[in-house]
């Protein structure tokens, strides 16, 4: 993943596009983390870090959608 973190450079349509991707990306990681989970001797240390690279892609997504929704004060 190489996403540089700072949003504010980035305008809305090319985070909409990122976000598409790094979301793809999350599926993508949750359906190898899924079958590499149910083979009885899976690699634990590739789930270990494919479920890291999950966490870390979906924090950069939440960063993404916080940026893309607007602030509403009721």
């Amino acid at each position: 993943m190489n996403a540089p973190t700072d949003l504010s450079m980035k305008t809305d349509d090319v985070l909409r596009v990122e976000l598409e991707v790094f979301r793809r990306e999350h599926r993508d990681l949750d359906e190898a983390i899924q079958a590499l989970a149910e083979r009885r001797h899976g690699d634990q240390l590739t789930l270990q870090r494919l479920k890291k690279r999950k966490l870390r892609l979906k924090d950069v997504i939440a960063q993404i959608e916080d940026r893309l929704t607007p602030d509403i004060i009721a």
